[in-house]
């Protein structure tokens, strides 16, 4: 997907000019065909490939192993740096090892941080590298995961109800095009201002379910049934102010269910943006916060397998 985007954003570009209702127009052609072209070869491979393809092919749709191999690895760079200034707030010692933006002792885990979050890494220390991760575990948990695994069940629901509907791998495929299309092109900067407007809404689009109902049930996963309704109101809250319709609210909702505060200032491309405080008032995430967010999605993900397993076997029974 990302190779046929870069082919397709070249073209567009050459042909658009800097021309703002050529470039939304192109992006729009962008969009349709990737994410047309991604359903349809989704939906080729449900009638045609033997099962274990199949199961693959959906097993490639879902980022979970994969953000969790990523923020494992720059947990993993991090614990010398973070042991030495924990060590020293206890000590109350003048060591500064990890608060010096060049000390080499965070160069690995900010090297490594650069390869998974947008924000300028390079003078990052600890707390701030921490508190990176636990949003990217936050927010990426919902459109790597939860996000896609939504639209393959509902997939597989239509699919129960007719085998020549479009299913579980046509739609994920085509969540995941769309979302490859906004995390390429949808930036407000330059031509792609413009160009990536049809992917980035029609991702908003996409996500804005899933990620409702991941802060709905993310308090089951916790062991906290009884707070889901208080942790969707608070995520709305502390998330309206956010320019992403999901972004905000799906980094809330984690933000309240492990008891740390995220969002503040991030620098991107040289620029300081300032983010709403998410959670505001609680303690900073630790390594501690951000394996429980890793936890989280791992128990959460089991949830909804569980709920749509027992749903499928009411409705074969009652039919």
């Amino acid at each position: 997907m990302g190779w046929w985007i870069t082919l397709l954003r070249r073209g567009a570009e050459a042909w658009a000019g800097t021309r703002a209702w050529k470039l939304r127009l192109a992006g729009g052609l962008i969009t349709l065909v990737l994410v047309g072209c991604s359903v349809l070869a989704g939906w080729g491979m449900e009638r045609l490939a033997p099962t274990p393809l199949l199961v693959v092919a959906l097993a490639s749709a879902l980022a979970g192993r994969s953000l969790e191999q990523a923020v494992g690895g720059v947990l993993k760079a991090l614990p010398n740096s973070v042991q030495a200034v924990q060590k020293r707030t206890v000590q109350n010692q003048t060591d500064h090892v990890g608060d010096n933006p060049t000390q080499p002792s965070l160069q690995p885990a900010r090297r490594a941080l650069a390869w998974i979050v947008g924000r300028d890494t390079a003078d990052l220390d600890a707390p701030e590298i921490l508190r990176a991760l636990a949003e990217t575990a936050s927010e990426n948990g919902v459109d790597g995961l939860f996000a896609p695994l939504f639209w393959m069940l509902l997939g597989a629901g239509l699919w129960s109800l007719n085998p020549a509907w479009p299913g579980p791998l046509a739609l994920a495929w085509g969540f995941k095009a769309a979302s490859t299309l906004d995390s390429m092109l949808g930036y407000r900067r330059g031509r792609l201002r413009w160009l990536g407007t049809a992917g980035a809404r029609l991702d908003d689009l996409l996500v804005w379910l899933p990620c409702r109902l991941v802060a709905v049930s993310l308090p089951l996963a916790a062991g906290q049934p009884g707070r889901s309704l208080e942790v969707l109101a608070a995520a709305r809250r502390d998330g309206a102010a956010d320019p992403s319709p999901n972004a905000g609210l799906s980094q809330a909702a984690y933000a309240h269910v492990a008891g740390v505060q995220l969002g503040g200032s991030n620098s991107y491309g040289g620029q300081m943006h300032r983010k709403p405080l998410l959670a505001a008032g609680l303690p900073a995430p630790d390594q501690a916060a951000v394996l429980q967010m890793l936890q989280l999605n791992r128990r959460l993900e089991l949830i909804w397998l569980t709920a749509a397993a027992a749903v499928a076997f009411i409705t074969k029974t009652l039919s």
